[in-house]
């Protein structure tokens, strides 16, 4: 078992940066998939990136957001640069047993999410 909390989020102006951490209790943590979601108003939950082993990114964000894991301290950070306004949404963190997954439902546990804001 695992429980999640994101932290980090909040407005900041087009082209700025946050960086968001994932705090993780349990025992397991580094053997676990760790990856980042986010959802906007309206709209489904999306995936943005995930690390095991290996990290992936979307389209949408790759070269500007990087995950990174800290398994002493069981966290994970997504550092997000030149954001945009279409940034904008709830930033999820989310855990599975074994390899990463690009999709939601692969997912068993989650944090409660942390609000991006991004203006214009």
């Amino acid at each position: 078992q695992v429980q999640l909390v994101e932290s980090g989020g909040g407005l900041v102006q087009a082209g700025g940066s946050l960086r968001l951490s994932c705090a993780a209790s349990g025992r397991t943590f580094g053997s676990y998939a760790m990856g980042w979601f986010r959802q906007a108003p309206g709209e489904e939950r999306e995936f943005v990136t995930v690390t095991s082993g290996r990290t992936y990114y979307a389209d949408s964000v790759k070269g500007r957001f990087t995950i990174s894991r800290d398994n002493a301290k069981n966290t994970v950070y997504l550092q997000m640069n030149s954001l945009k306004p279409e940034d904008t949404a709830v930033y999820y963190c989310a855990a599975r047993r074994g390899s990463g997954s690009y999709y939601v439902t692969d997912y068993d546990y989650w944090g409660q999410g942390t609000q991006v804001t991004v203006s214009s």
